[in-house]
């Protein structure tokens, strides 16, 4: 596996609706496992599934097993009926390990010399992808949109936009199209890219809005940028008594960018686009690839479980809100 595998694999572990999915495909209806059961899924020795466990335990324990003793293994013996001494036939036991479903995909990640493991690897991939093209209807390039948070965020941004381009016109004195190239160099600050690149990463078509695509996060802090480097502009212009020239207005925005309130906002885009993207898009952002982490199960139910909305469900929903924003 390489390292883009690795965490594909990891963040699925976090995504309920993929491990139903894959749970329905192999058939199991096992609330837990043993560790004898997992060996003989995976076609390995139980002395192997142990030696895993001692090497990796922290990482496994984080993803439900269990080493069960005293009264919590009395309590855990008399709700399952007997079943697991039937299953491990020894009569007495001391302690019992078990693992739910997310255990065993667990388990898929960590036995990299069984042909088994490698197989259900490969169908955990298939049946997650599957599972968020059948839940976006086969758009994931909008799943954004399928927060509930996304329109109201969508409406900001414009707002705040409108804000940034008046003052554009009224401050600055540079060649036409001045809003472009500031919102360019305000992608430059937040995500290291321009429109271009990013319409290139997530291979949008020449009709297909680039904040369309955006996470309400993102949105939410190219506005604030825009409104505080609108703000900044009008401040220098009412000093100087003059409109700002063009390289000016670039030392404004710099000065902004660097500015200490800014940092955590940036810092927590960047880590949300990197890590959504590269999961739910398979879109790879080179310039902030190193902020790339885990989905965390919240954020998959966030875009793909019962709260998240489709667009036009958000709209019928939102009518309040935008007629509040308009106001603004």
């Amino acid at each position: 596996m390489n390292n883009a595998e690795e965490l594909k694999l990891s963040n699925i572990l976090n995504n309920d609706l993929a491990i139903q999915g894959i749970k329905q495909y192999y058939g199991f209806d096992n609330i837990y496992f043993t560790n004898q059961q997992i060996a003989d899924f995976y076609e390995v020795d139980v002395r192997t599934i142990k030696r895993i466990i001692e090497d990796n335990l922290e990482e496994l324990q984080r993803n439900d097993l269990q080493i069960l003793k005293g009264q919590e293994l009395k309590a855990f013996m008399e709700l399952s009926n007997g079943y697991f001494v039937r299953d491990i036939n020894v009569p007495h036991i001391v302690n019992l390990t078990v693992s739910t479903f997310r255990t065993v995909l667990n388990f898929a990640m960590l036995l990299k010399r069984s042909g088994k493991a490698a197989k259900v690897r490969t169908k955990i991939l298939d049946i997650t992808m599957q599972v968020l093209q059948d839940k976006t209807k086969g758009n994931t390039k909008f799943i954004n949109q399928r927060d509930i948070d996304f329109l109201p965020s969508s409406y900001r941004a414009e707002v705040e936009a409108k804000k940034l381009t008046n003052a554009l016109y009224r401050f600055v004195d540079m060649e036409q199209h001045k809003y472009p190239f500031f919102r360019n160099q305000i992608y430059q600050v937040i995500f290291k890219e321009n429109g271009q690149q990013y319409r290139q990463i997530l291979n949008l078509h020449k009709n297909e809005k680039i904040r369309d695509t955006m996470y309400s996060e993102i949105l939410l802090v190219i506005a604030s940028f825009e409104s505080g480097f609108a703000y900044e502009i009008e401040k220098k212009y009412a000093e100087y008594g003059r409109k700002l020239t063009k390289e000016e207005s670039l030392v404004v925005l710099e000065d902004l960018a660097k500015h200490p309130s800014q940092q955590p906002y940036i810092e927590n885009a960047r880590t949300k686009m990197a890590s959504w993207d590269f999961d739910f898009r398979d879109a790879y952002h080179v310039n902030i690839a190193e902020y790339i982490g885990n989905v965390t199960p919240d954020e998959y139910s966030r875009f793909l479980g019962e709260k998240s909305e489709d667009i036009q469900v958000q709209i019928a929903n939102h009518l309040a809100v935008f007629e509040r924003l308009k106001d603004k």
